[in-house]
């Protein structure tokens, strides 16, 4: 057993779950504050409606991220100590910054979002509304802003083999991070805008017709379709990007082996690393090099140039295609499901979209697999080499914390899902007014 491969098994498992949740609570703070401020603005009972039964969603992906972010935090101990001891002085500070600014931010506000209505001022209510959404994004910010500067490092010297901060604003806005960042929050805001539409599709399926569940498919459904061709422009500046600063990720991804011009995009192979080749390749002449440098006689880099310091091929290759893949699928579901709105749900648009209640995960797993595995063989690029970070701690002891740690989130995963099939189940809440007389313990009733 290789207690190097383990420790990036386990980390990989950690963030794979722990990603699923901030990549809904970043972008459903934001539709929260959409329902809150068009509830304030026509006091429609619907948006209220839809209002606390994400917020209900909301806050329990919140706890679900809280709890797996604290073990990955621990395995820069545990597993990987060299990462903190050479570039901690750059990690330290970026991981700090998130926890000040967004998450105390977060989860002091949350508790007003719960339970604050009608107890709290309308106007705080939202205002606090206001407050958790932003520090998503905030919390969003400072965590890109370290992996990209891990994969894009600048603003630093290196000292006796430790990393010091030279230019703050340069390892922040380091060359990635604009594009790295806009590419995550809309792949949020399609996570979200997908599990809106499934959950709210399940729901009317199962007998829920209310105007606060059609509100919200409505609104999960115009959001999806809006932000589907966005991504795209988007990931288009990103692969740029990508090719500028990193080719040897791009020339995986693409399946590219000697370097080319008008370079074809393979739509289907199997990488072999043994002959450095594709097999059963199907590829279109010049697309690739026309779609990653707007131009048919474009050059691609190929992976024999960087022998020694590319990634592992097939894992980048068949990751970048099912996320391009399931985008495609976004974008077909997401326009048709709009134009057939205009006559009202049907039961064939409502399975639909539960179907893909959850493809905004698959999505970001596999663009996450993309970035980090392409990354290899560095935890920082051209600085720190993955295996100089890894610990000493045994192979047994990684394999049989991995094993734990995959049991739990496996259970966790279960219980998630089941929460949120339950929670659609169940009508909407009352809202407090319509609950009787004055009584102090009605609004807890309502919750």
């Amino acid at each position: 057993m290789d207690p190097l491969l383990l420790a990036r098994m386990q980390f990989a498992a950690n963030i794979s779950f722990h990603i699923l949740f901030p990549t809904i609570t970043i972008a459903t703070g934001w539709f929260l504050l959409f329902f809150k401020l068009r509830f304030d603005a026509t006091k429609d009972s619907a948006w209220m409606d839809a209002y606390r039964f994400w917020v209900k969603v909301f806050a329990l992906s919140f706890a679900m991220g809280v709890v797996s972010g604290v073990t990955m935090s621990f395995q820069f101990g545990t597993n990987w100590p060299g990462y903190m001891q050479h570039v901690g002085n750059i990690a330290g500070p970026l991981l700090a910054y998130e926890i000040i600014t967004a998450f105390f931010l977060e989860a002091s506000f949350l508790a007003v979002m719960l339970f604050g209505y009608g107890r709290v001022p309308n106007w705080f209510h939202t205002f606090a509304t206001v407050l958790v959404a932003g520090g998503t994004t905030l919390s969003a910010f400072w965590i890109l802003a370290l992996n990209s500067w891990m994969q894009t490092p600048a603003g630093f010297e290196m000292r006796d083999g430790i990393a010091h901060a030279v230019d703050w604003w340069a390892i922040v806005f380091n060359p990635s991070m604009p594009y790295r960042l806009a590419h995550m929050l809309l792949a949020s805001g399609l996570t979200a805008a997908f599990l809106i539409a499934g959950l709210s599709a399940l729901r009317w399926l199962r007998g829920d017709r209310s105007a606060g569940v059609l509100r919200a498919l409505r609104t999960g459904v115009t959001v999806a379709a809006v932000l589907v061709p966005v991504q795209i422009f988007v990931g288009d500046l990103h692969g740029l990007n990508t090719l500028e600063h990193q080719p040897q990720k791009v020339a995986a991804m693409e399946g590219v082996w000697e370097t080319e011009r008008g370079a074809g995009l393979r739509l289907f192979a199997i990488p072999d690393e043994a002959t450095r080749s594709n097999r059963f390749e199907i590829e279109i002449p010049n697309l690739a090099s026309w779609i990653l440098t707007h131009s048919a006689d474009g050059e691609i880099r190929g992976l024999n140039e960087f022998i020694g310091n590319h990634p592992p091929v097939a894992p980048v290759f068949f990751a970048f295609r099912i996320m391009v893949g399931m985008g495609v699928l976004m974008l077909l579901v997401s326009w048709w499901s709009l134009w057939k709105l205009r006559r009202g749900v049907t039961p064939w648009m409502a399975r639909a979209l539960a179907a893909m209640t959850f493809s905004g995960w698959v999505a970001t797993l596999a663009g996450w697999y993309v970035t980090e595995i392409g990354r290899q063989p560095w935890l920082v690029t051209g600085v720190l080499r993955t295996h100089d970070a890894v610990g000493p701690t045994p192979a047994g002891t990684v394999l049989s914390s991995l094993i734990m740690y995959l049991l739990l989130y496996g259970g966790l995963l279960i219980a998630y899902v089941l929460t949120l099939m339950h929670l659609a189940k169940r009508p909407a809440s009352p809202e407090p007014e319509e609950l009787g007389p004055s009584d102090p313990l009605k609004p807890l009733v309502a919750e």
